[in-house]
């Protein structure tokens, strides 16, 4: 049965990848916000295309540096997901707020959430053209890591025992699923 959906929520269709916790520093000032709207748009060198809204202290800060950092957080991250996601950094160090200290032990020295199952750190490619008309930021993956218990050999090992370390995926109005099952494909 197909029932129409409106536009305003058509993206939604296909947007249910994973959230990830966007974080940036510049000058002694940081923040993290969370994006439900990530993809993968390059594989050499890897790139990937972030929606981040120009009027929020992460895109500010990221256009000051030029740098900013990927974390894909787990269920237990879930809080902290939606709270940095629904408040202003503008309004204070959202870190400090929720109790939470980012470790900044890595080559760029940006603040990434403890916790998460992976993180990225990405370059800003300027794009004028998209970055003007639109809110979409694109960056040049410089350094990854990730939690060997749920991603080894170049991919993601989601299992009953690892339920803890999987990935969450924003539905929306604060409603987060996570991958429940895999399907192997016969060969």
């Amino acid at each position: 049965m197909m029932n129409p959906v409106a536009l305003e929520h058509a993206s939604r269709l296909v947007n249910h990848g994973p959230t990830v916790l966007v974080s940036t520093a510049h000058e002694g000032r940081r923040n993290v916000m969370a994006a439900a709207w990530s993809m993968p748009v390059e594989f050499t060198p890897p790139r990937i295309a972030v929606v981040i809204d120009k009027q929020t202290l992460t895109h500010e800060l990221l256009m000051a540096s030029g740098h900013f950092a990927l974390g894909l957080p787990t269920p237990a991250l879930a809080d902290f997901s939606y709270a940095v996601g629904t408040r202003s950094g503008r309004e204070g160090d959202k870190f400090r707020q929720l109790g939470l200290e980012p470790d900044t032990r890595n080559p760029l020295e940006l603040p990434l959430v403890p916790g998460c199952s992976a993180w990225l750190l990405l370059r800003r490619i300027p794009e004028p053209h998209s970055e003007s008309a639109y809110d979409t930021v694109f960056g040049e993956v410089l350094w990854a890591a990730a939690d060997a218990r749920i991603f080894a050999n170049g991919r993601w090992d989601f299992r009953d025992d690892n339920a803890d370390l999987h990935t969450l995926h924003h539905l929306g109005a604060g409603q987060f699923v996570v991958p429940s099952r895999v399907v192997q494909a016969k060969g």
